[in-house]
């Protein structure tokens, strides 16, 4: 009888069910049944994981009217904070993206798996790119028109040029067809890949002026409207980087300017 150690090394290597487990189902010792049970839930995780990778690309694929044709993915970070720019990423992946495999909604990740496929998108894409909109223009154009110049923007970026763009719920008027898709990090593996560009890409310039703007805390919330940062604003005033249209930002300027 194979001891309840052994069994465990054993199963920590087996991913589909092997003649030698028919024994261990029937084993009445406790420990070997809680490995057992582990092991199952782990496995039912894992395909679920796999089902929604391929899920994904079934629905990228959709868009492909032929085999060879490139399909981009567009998604943003940060319509909605008081301070800092918003960001989008524009990516085409390849045909084999078995690396991205648990890929999904970049605020559904910690920052470390987002920093992981970060990295590997950008090793694996066909193309990507990622455009920065500043705070000015998104005072001076409105959030909605600010966003969807700059995803236009990364969206001409590309090269090789795409043969079709989706865009997380957003129509853009581009030279190649595009389509808007609700929620479509959730269900575009291109759109999902291009939230996590965004996403990390945005981070890392808010921790970058954090260092510039040290009162804000924007190492912490990002921009957004916290607790924390709604007291510093009202402590110390906005800074260069606050959104002047947006509240209680353009509130706070209008009560300054009166004195």
């Amino acid at each position: 009888m194979q001891t309840s150690a052994v069994i465990k090394e054993k199963l920590k290597t087996t991913k589909e069910w092997q003649p030698w487990m028919d024994e261990i189902e029937t084993d009445s010792r406790k420990s070997v049944q809680t490995l057992l049970a582990s092991w199952r839930r782990k496995q039912v995780q894992k395909k679920k994981i796999q089902d929604n990778h391929d899920a994904k690309l079934a629905f990228d694929d959709v868009f492909r009217k032929d085999s060879f044709d490139l399909v981009a993915g567009i998604d943003e970070a940060g319509r909605g904070p008081l301070a800092g720019p918003v960001v989008t990423a524009a990516v085409i992946l390849p045909e084999d993206c078995s690396s991205l495999v648990g890929l999904d909604d970049s605020k559904q990740l910690s920052k470390a798996k987002r920093d992981e496929f970060a990295e590997t998108i950008k090793r694996i894409a066909i193309s990507y790119s990622v455009h920065v909109q500043s705070p000015e223009e998104i005072d001076r154009l409105n959030i909605y028109q600010a966003t969807r110049s700059s995803m236009t923007k990364a969206a001409l970026a590309l090269t090789p040029a795409p043969s079709i763009v989706l865009a997380d719920a957003m129509m853009l008027d581009l030279p190649t067809p595009c389509e808007s898709i609700i929620k479509g990090d959730a269900q575009s593996l291109s759109i999902a890949a291009a939230s996590i560009l965004a996403k990390t890409g945005r981070d890392a310039l808010m921790v970058d002026y954090a260092v510039q703007y040290p009162h804000y805390g924007f190492e912490k919330h990002a921009g957004y409207g916290t607790k924390e940062h709604v007291a510093a604003l009202e402590k110390y005033g906005p800074c260069e980087i606050h959104r002047k249209t947006f509240e209680p930002v353009k509130t706070l300027l209008t009560q300054n300017s009166l004195f």
